[in-house]
């Protein structure tokens, strides 16, 4: 295989998920919250990995395919290898929040999208996990939103959520004593409501 016809088919890869992608979010994000460009998503590392692990699978597919010898065991893992590159991509488009001045709405692979009304946070959970961050806001209906803080996006969502909490409790801001990002704490802690 020489370097053009793979220079060519990665073009084309990326060429037909670009498609895809916008096609998918014309199709299944046609709500209000998904207009106002204000969103929150996994880091692209997901989405290149994905693409990556999906596009060497095929590649590597296609030679022990057209090799004389058939090994099965290297077909195989080439289809564990697609799996995962799958996996990433659909995590990468299905997971989303998008968010107004007073909505955010959760959209997450397998489950049906859910807007909420920043009061409806009812607290959050931080936890460090392998050196980063997650905050975990704890919702009025009991499902939880992990944000990590490597996500795209996040900063901007908690602060515009936290003044759209404030706004709709009838706090003010500036005496919120939960309130300290540089602790990355926006909203009240867990412990202290339970």
């Amino acid at each position: 295989m020489n370097w053009f016809t793979l220079l060519a088919t990665v073009a084309l890869t990326f060429g037909v998920l670009f498609l895809i992608d916008k096609g998918f979010s014309r199709l299944f994000r046609n709500r209000v919250q998904h207009k106002t460009g204000k969103s929150v998503h996994l880091a692209k590392a997901y989405a290149l990995g994905g693409l990556l692990l999906s596009v060497l699978s095929l590649l590597g597919g296609v030679s022990v395919l057209s090799a004389e010898k058939k090994d099965f065991f290297l077909l195989a893992a080439c289809g564990v290898v697609l799996c995962l590159g799958a996996g990433l991509l659909t995590a990468y488009l299905s997971f989303g929040v998008y968010y107004d001045e007073e909505t955010f709405l959760c959209s997450s692979f397998g489950k049906k999208s859910v807007a909420y009304r920043f009061e409806q946070i009812v607290s959050q959970q931080l936890y460090n996990i392998r050196g980063g961050i997650c905050i975990n806001l704890l919702l009025s209906d009991g499902r939880e939103l992990a944000l990590y803080a490597n996500m795209q996006g996040v900063y901007p969502f908690l602060d515009q959520a936290f003044l759209g909490y404030c706004r709709q409790k009838g706090i003010d801001p500036e005496t919120a004593s939960f309130h300290d990002p540089e602790n990355s704490l926006w909203f009240p802690s867990a412990e202290k409501e339970a």
